[in-house]
């Protein structure tokens, strides 16, 4: 069975990608530009293969295109690159609505009784089945700055697939193993102290929520301000350059 699965996999990466696809990323998506052009052929059949085994579709009345689509797995796929990869097993939909979404949620009052309300949000990741997502984040985020909704919510997926979400995600390395507890852990803690301070930091203060936030804010960081990540954070930057197997800062 898995081998049936590879093989229909392998086919479909090497099925050949259109060139309107090609053009239309190249100037939509900064990320895609950046990439090298045999990362992008790489990244060409994952985008294949994610078109075939993933759900997508528009939610709050938002009509879903095919380039919303293309938008949303180009960026996903980068993370899936130069890595042996399952495609986000434990992933079946991707939900988009056209802005942020309110969910509800019980709060404890200070009176001890508990709350129903609405929380406004542009993203999030459940850890079976379903991503969700919103549409004016992801082309607000194309216009530049350091935050990717897609990138942050598919990391979460990937954090996810060893059973929770704790900004540890499934390493087969030995070294780098080794490596990234003490790297993560690190600049964890002095983000955490920063927020508390309310000093100004490159990696965005929501990080210092929990570990899983973390490790989703850090790969943002990696791909959107990696010479800066390097300099100021050497040892995360390369442990996560060594697990996702890409080096941004020098593209």
């Amino acid at each position: 069975m898995l081998r049936r699965k590879e093989r229909r996999r392998q086919a479909l990466r090497e099925r050949a990608f259109p060139d309107a696809w090609r053009e239309f990323l190249r100037r939509s998506v900064p990320l895609y530009r950046r990439l090298l052009p045999e990362d992008r052929e790489e990244l060409h059949g994952h985008i294949q293969v994610f078109l075939d085994e993933k759900h997508f579709e528009g939610a709050g009345g938002l009509e879903l295109t095919e380039p919303m689509v293309l938008v949303i797995i180009a960026q996903a796929a980068l993370l899936l690159l130069h890595r042996p990869t399952d495609y986000f097993p434990k992933l079946s939909s991707i939900l988009v609505y056209p802005s942020e979404y309110a969910v509800q949620h019980e709060v404890v009052n200070e009176a001890g009784f508990v709350d129903e309300v609405d929380e406004l949000r542009v993203g999030e990741s459940w850890q079976l089945g379903t991503l969700v997502l919103s549409w004016d984040e992801i082309e607000r985020d194309l216009l530049g700055g350091r935050r990717n909704v897609v990138l942050h919510e598919f990391a979460h997926q990937i954090d996810a697939e060893n059973g929770e979400m704790n900004g540890a995600p499934i390493l087969v390395d030995p070294d780098l193993q080794r490596r990234w507890a003490d790297a993560m852990s690190d600049a964890y803690e002095r983000l955490v102290d920063a927020t508390k301070r309310r000093q100004r930091t490159l990696i965005d203060p929501y990080g210092a929520t929990n570990p899983a936030e973390f490790f989703a804010v850090a790969t943002e960081t990696l791909f959107l301000a990696s010479v800066e990540l390097a300099r100021a954070e050497p040892d995360l930057y390369a442990v996560l350059r060594d697990y996702y197997r890409l080096d941004p800062a020098r593209w």
